[in-house]
């Protein structure tokens, strides 16, 4: 009988491990040496022109960006008309605002005006009981006959008075005690006259009236009460809406030029801007400086007038306020949208005549809208990147597309690789 049994001819569960685990190992580095082999195309496939790219086009394996030029929008430089605005924050002011008041104490009896409407200047506004002042002013008129009558009869005395003394038949004394009663009467008169007239105006403020033209605001009593003179209320507030003018506030430094324009009686226009610089509600002018500059603050407060006939302005409304300082005619200017930031200051990149774009350094000067005046570093006929910034470098190779076809169908296709450029 043969010494090698099955059991001694089996392999240990050691070696039958070890087999296993060479086994799985050969088998990982096949799979990936095939995965390999099966991603990397052909040298033909690769660059049909034989210059070594991969089939995306890109040298250096995917995700080179390679030759392919980067689409951008361009605009061209030109010239324009700048206009030089100081912006600020303004708040409007009534031209004229009054709060209506009476002037004598009494019984409210009626309130003739609607809330909110425009009223006239002298347009009756309510009523207070005139009675009492009525009264006042017949027992002034009263006084004033009485003492009329009696001023008129010492003065037909002194006149017989006189007589007898021209005939030697008086004491001179006597006359001149009548001449003094008749001075006498006669400022007792006139004391009488006054009150007359005093009592006839407190009459004449039962009926209130609109000392000015404007907007009324909402009634501060109701008819049936009673109103006195001291009342800090009022009745009602009239605001003045047209003209209108608006309160802001600019730098000091801007100061010196706003004067210049002010002494020279040049105009200077005052826009008057919603709160989010959309709608531009009125234009008028500047019509007077501070006297103070806020040392707070740096800023002098200046004021506008603005018709606002169609009621766009009313009182304290919040706006944005563009004064118009001067015009720059024909100067060079860029889109605002070209414009760049960096550590070296504004900077806009260029188009070459190779297709490639440069980071040119620009100096600034005033901005208008949508462009901005160039002192340094374009001239007119310059094109310069405007959309598509953020993928550029100075030295890159572009090509200009129309921004409205950016989003059009099919078009990451026609331009290949369908990935976005850059990537």
């Amino acid at each position: 009988m043969s010494s090698d049994s099955p059991s001694s001819l089996a392999p240990s569960p050691k070696k039958r491990r070890l087999w296993i685990w060479a086994v799985g190992l050969a088998l990982i580095a096949a799979g990936g040496w095939y995965a390999s082999q099966r991603g990397a195309a052909p040298e033909g496939e690769a660059n049909p022109n034989g210059k070594g790219k991969s089939a995306s086009g890109r040298p250096g394996g995917p995700g080179g960006r390679g030759d392919r030029p980067t689409p951008v929008s361009l605009a061209t430089v030109g010239t324009a008309d700048i206009r030089v605005q100081v912006p600020a924050i303004g708040s409007v002011v009534p031209r004229n605002q009054v709060v209506v008041r009476t002037r004598v104490d009494g019984p409210l009896l009626e309130v003739a005006f609607t809330e909110g409407q425009a009223v006239a200047a002298g347009a009756v506004l309510a009523r207070i009981d005139p009675e009492p002042f009525k009264a006042a002013l017949a027992q002034a008129q009263g006084q004033l006959a009485r003492d009329a009558a009696l001023l008129k009869n010492a003065q037909l005395d002194l006149e017989r008075y006189q007589g007898l003394l021209a005939q030697d038949s008086i004491a001179k004394q006597q006359v001149d005690t009548q001449a003094a009663l008749v001075r006498q009467y006669q400022g007792t008169v006139q004391a009488d006259e006054a009150a007359v007239k005093s009592a006839a105006l407190q009459l004449s403020y039962t009926t209130i009236r609109a000392p000015i033209a404007g907007r009324a605001g909402l009634r501060a009593v109701d008819p049936g009460n009673i109103v006195k003179a001291s009342d800090a209320a009022g009745l009602v507030t009239i605001a003045q809406l047209s003209p209108i003018t608006a309160v802001f506030a600019v730098p000091e430094d801007r100061l010196p030029a706003i004067l210049q324009r002010l002494r020279a009686r040049q105009p200077l226009a005052v826009e008057a801007w919603d709160r989010d610089l959309k709608t531009r509600l009125a234009e008028g002018r500047l019509l007077a400086v501070d006297s103070l500059i806020d040392s707070a603050t740096g800023t002098v407060k200046l004021k506008a007038e603005y018709a606002n006939r169609d009621g766009s302005l009313f009182p304290n409304q919040f706006v944005n306020v563009r004064l118009l300082l001067d015009t720059l005619r024909g100067v060079v200017a860029v889109p605002t949208a070209a414009v760049q930031q960096g550590a070296k200051g504004s900077y806009v990149y260029r188009l070459g005549a190779d297709g490639t774009v440069a980071a040119v350094p620009v100096k600034l000067g005033p901005a208008d809208g949508p462009l901005a005046a160039v002192e340094e570093g374009l001239a007119a006929g310059d094109r310069v990147v405007v959309d598509g910034l953020d993928k550029l470098k100075d030295g890159a190779k572009v090509e200009a597309i129309d921004p409205k076809a950016v989003d059009a169908p099919g078009r990451e296709s026609k331009r290949g690789g369908g990935g976005r450029p850059g990537h």
